[in-house]
């Protein structure tokens, strides 16, 4: 391995233990006194934690917008967009990506959650949020710090589309 495929991996992989040592931690400190018995208030309580989990994107939408209104990139189809911007717009466009797939996975898994099991949700949209913020800032450092927060986000989403899958077919 070249130098930075070795600082990608030591990221990834800090990436991904961080994340499942904070799922676990979160999910096992997470008060359990919701009444969250039937399917649609686990879908209502699903939905309004994933509305926190979307402030990621709208956040780095509206750093683009800014950055574009505050620069001569305020007309896009004219390239003239500074390093930040193009780094911001890459930012909205993986966290839009990796958003589509995190609301899908928890949207799908939460119909099959006991009572119980329903605190991965505010675990996972934590973890979401922070590894978000993660990927963001260590892309604004050097794009290669950003593999923090993309395998912590992308491996999130592996494990809740996985997890969701299992419980659909064997409940």
């Amino acid at each position: 391995m070249n130098r930075e495929q070795k600082i990608v991996a030591l990221g990834a992989s800090s990436g991904v233990i961080t994340m499942i040592l904070s799922i676990l931690v979160i999910y096992h400190h997470w008060p359990q006194n919701l009444p969250l018995a039937d399917m649609t208030n686990r879908l209502v309580y699903t939905l309004q934690a994933d509305a926190f989990a979307v402030l990621p994107l709208l956040v780095s939408i509206m750093a683009v917008g800014n950055n574009r209104f505050l620069s001569e990139a305020i007309d896009p189809t004219l390239h003239k967009e500074n390093l930040h911007t193009q780094i911001n717009a890459r930012v909205v466009e993986n966290t839009l990506q990796q958003y589509v797939l995190f609301l899908i996975a928890t949207l799908a898994l939460c119909p099959h959650l006991t009572v119980e099991q329903m605190r991965i949700i505010p675990a996972a949209v934590i973890v979401f949020v922070t590894a978000r913020i993660a990927f963001w800032i260590g892309y604004r450092i050097h794009p290669l710090y950003r593999a923090f927060g993309m395998a912590a986000t992308g491996y999130l989403n592996v494990g809740l589309v996985g997890f969701a899958l299992w419980k659909a077919i064997f409940g």
